[in-house]
């Protein structure tokens, strides 16, 4: 994690939290989403030994499959009490994705939410291509 770029930018929203998500390839924009995610959520993570768990998702199209893989991403962190520490995208197309997620159990002690986000949201959540890699816009609500 030392090091990273960040990757997102926050966005103006009335009520819930809004971001931009940027990456070279589509592979980058998805794992640096579920990390912002992560970042957003827990802020710096300590580097711990981590487990791999696999991950194969489908969606209708881009847009939903990023709904869908952050909606996967909270429920490890709310329904498995696990912290995604890193990820690899190990294939991904327009209509499905198949990752490793690195994680790690939730500990109080080490790990401290700071923003509290219930959901990825349909709303305004755009994925595409730009002239220098991929962007999306994620609304959280939160």
């Amino acid at each position: 994690m030392a090091g990273r770029r960040k990757c997102f930018t926050f966005l103006d929203h009335t009520a819930d939290l809004r971001i931009r998500i940027t990456g070279p390839t589509l592979e980058d924009l998805f794992r640096n989403a579920g990390l912002s995610l992560m970042e957003i959520m827990l802020g710096k993570r300590p580097r711990l030994k981590t487990s791999p768990q696999h991950l194969s998702l489908s969606g209708d199209d881009l847009p939903d499959l990023m709904v869908r893989w952050l909606g996967e991403i909270l429920y490890l962190l709310d329904g498995e009490n696990k912290v995604v520490m890193d990820i690899e995208i190990n294939a991904i197309s327009e209509m499905h994705l198949d990752a490793a997620l690195h994680t790690v159990p939730l500990d109080p002690r080490t790990h401290q939410v700071i923003t509290e986000i219930k959901a990825a949201t349909y709303h305004q959540i755009q994925v595409a291509p730009t002239g220098n890699g991929w962007q999306a816009t994620v609304i959280f609500d939160i």
